[in-house]
C-alpha cells in the first residue's frame, strides 16, 4: 500500500434521484436521473478531480413526516421523492472508472446480512477492491410500514441488531480464505474445501450458516462507512467505520467531533488514523466572492419553506407541522438523528433564524466557509483540514452535475497547488487509496460492540 498521510481526502454525496429541492429547479442542472449515463458522467468527473469516492445516500420510503403527508416531499422533489436503489448504480459507475471508490447506503434494520455481504463483495470484485457499505440502521416509522411493521425499532435495540449485522457480514467475508479459490483445471481442484468455512452464527438478530458463495473480497472487507452522531452512534462508529461521513454547521462544532471520535477509536484499540472523518461540504463557487454570494441567494430562493421543514421533520423525526413559521425552532426531544439537531440548533442560535427561514436554509444548505471564489472555497477546506477538524470533504453539489465539475475545474486545481490534495492516485484500492490496511481475516473481532 502506497499513499499520502498528509494530504486531505474527497467522497462526493451523490442522490440517485433528484437531491436537493432548490438544486434540481435551476438553470442548467440535468434531470437525467432515471438513465445510468448521468451518474457514469459524475463518476468520470469526480476520477478527474483525484475523489476517493462516490457515496450514494439512500432511504427506504417517500417521508411523510410533516403534516402525516408525502404531498411536500413529492410536489418539491425533496429528500425521498424518488430515490433509484444505489447498488446496482455503483457497477455502472466502476465500469467507466478505474480509480474512483463506489459506495452505497444500505440498511441493517431491514435487510439480512447474507445477500447484503454477497453483494458487496461482488461490488468488490467487479470494481477490483474499490466497493464501500455506508451502514445505516434507519428510523423512520415509514420505512419500518414497508417491511411489515408498524414502528422502527427503538435506538438502542437497532445499533445491537446493526452490531451483530456487521459480525455476521464481517464472518461472511472471511468465510473464504484468501487463497481458497485455486482453479486448477489439472488437479482438479477450483476451490480448496479446507479453506472454506460454514461460520454457523446463532445469535439474538441472526441464524445464519454460510459460508458465502462469493470469495473473500480484494480488501478483505469493502470500507465502511457510517454517520453516527448521538452517543451511541459514535461509540458504534468508532468501532467499526472506516469513514465516518457528518454535517457540521461551524468549525468549532467539527473540531469537537473529530477529536471526540478519534479519542474513542483508540479506547477501543484502533489506531486514530484508521478513521477518516469527512464532514459534509456544499461549496458554491463564482468568479468573485459576490457572484458565489448571488448563485447561493438563487439557489435559496428556489426552496419553498416547506421543502426544507419536510426534511427537517424526516431527519429529525418530529411532526413540524404544528409549531409557528415566524418563530425559531424551540427545544424538542428528538428520536431522530442527533447530528441534524445539533447542526440546526447551533444555526437557529446563531443566525436567529426562524422555523420558516431555516426550512429554506435547511433545504438548500451551503456552508459560509465554502462559498466564494475558487481559492476562497480552497481557504475553507484548507483551515478546516489544518485546523484539527476533519481528514477531507464529503463533497455535495447545490445542482447536479454542475457544481461537481466547476469544483474540480477550479477548486481541485488549488487544493493541488496547495499540496493538500493529490495530483495522481497513488494505490490499486479504495483502502490504498485511503490509508487503511487491508483487514486480514478475523479482524472484526476487535471491532465488536460492546467489547
Amino acid at each position: 500500500m502506497s499513499t499520502s498521510q498528509n494530504q486531505m481526502h474527497l467522497a462526493a454525496f451523490v442522490t440517485a434521484g433528484p437531491g436537493r429541492p432548490g438544486g434540481w429547479r435551476y438553470p442548467g442542472s440535468e434531470r437525467n436521473w432515471l438513465s445510468a449515463s448521468y451518474y457514469q458522467h459524475i463518476g468520470r468527473v469526480l476520477e478527474q478531480g483525484r475523489f476517493d469516492l462516490m457515496f450514494f445516500a439512500d432511504i427506504l420510503s417517500v417521508p411523510d413526516r410533516l403534516g402525516n403527508s408525502m404531498d411536500s416531499q413529492l410536489r418539491y422533489g425533496s429528500l425521498g421523492s424518488l430515490r433509484l436503489d444505489p447498488t446496482p448504480i455503483l457497477a455502472s459507475v466502476a465500469a467507466v472508472t478505474r480509480h474512483l471508490g463506489v459506495a452505497a447506503t444500505v440498511s441493517t434494520s431491514y435487510l439480512e446480512p447474507f445477500p447484503v455481504a454477497r453483494s458487496f463483495a461482488t461490488t468488490d470484485h467487479l470494481s477490483d477492491g474499490r466497493a464501500a457499505w455506508n451502514v445505516v440502521t434507519s428510523f423512520q416509522d415509514s420505512e419500518a410500514r414497508n417491511f411489515g411493521n408498524d414502528r422502527h425499532i427503538d435506538r438502542d435495540k437497532r445499533y445491537e441488531r446493526a452490531d451483530e449485522f456487521l459480525e455476521v457480514a464481517c464472518k461472511l467475508w472471511d468465510s473464504w480464505d484468501d487463497d481458497a479459490l485455486v482453479v486448477d483445471p489439472a488437479a482438479p481442484l477450483f476451490a480448496d474445501p479446507e479453506r472454506v468455512h460454514r461460520i454457523d452464527h446463532e445469535g439474538e438478530w441472526f441464524s445464519v450458516r454460510g459460508p458465502l458463495n462469493v470469495s473473500r473480497p480484494p480488501q478483505g472487507y469493502p470500507v465502511i462507512i457510517q454517520a453516527g452522531a448521538s452517543p451511541k452512534g459514535r461509540d458504534f462508529a468508532a468501532r467499526w467505520s472506516d469513514v465516518i461521513f457528518c454535517s457540521h454547521a461551524s468549525l468549532e462544532s467539527a473540531r469537537e467531533f473529530y477529536q471526540d471520535i478519534k479519542g474513542r477509536a483508540v479506547r477501543h484499540g484502533r489506531r486514530a488514523e484508521d478513521v477518516k472523518i469527512l464532514p459534509m461540504a456544499n461549496p458554491v463557487i463564482g468568479p468573485t466572492t459576490e457572484a458565489a454570494r448571488e448563485t447561493e441567494r438563487q439557489l435559496a430562493d428556489l426552496v419553498p419553506p416547506l421543502a426544507g421543514l419536510s426534511t427537517l421533520a424526516y431527519h429529525l423525526d418530529i411532526d413540524l407541522s404544528g409549531l409557528p413559521l415566524d418563530e425559531p425552532l424551540p427545544d424538542v426531544d428528538v428520536p431522530g438523528v442527533q447530528g441534524h439537531y445539533k447542526e440546526v440548533v447551533e444555526m437557529t442560535r446563531r443566525d436567529g433564524l426562524t422555523l420558516r427561514e431555516l426550512g429554506k436554509r435547511y433545504g438548500g444548505r451551503t456552508e459560509g466557509a465554502f462559498v466564494g471564489t475558487a481559492a476562497e472555497v480552497a481557504d475553507g477546506m484548507e483551515r478546516w483540514y489544518t485546523e484539527g477538524a476533519c481528514d477531507g470533504f464529503t463533497v455535495g453539489a447545490v445542482h447536479t452535475p454542475g457544481a461537481f465539475e466547476d469544483f474540480v475545474r477550479q477548486v481541485v486545481p488549488e487544493l493541488q497547488r496547495r499540496g493538500v490534495l493529490r495530483t495522481e492516485y497513488e494505490g490499486e484500492t479504495l483502502r490504498d487509496n485511503l490509508g487503511l490496511e487491508r483487514p486480514a481475516s478475523g479482524t472484526w473481532r476487535n471491532r465488536r460492540y460492546g467489547a
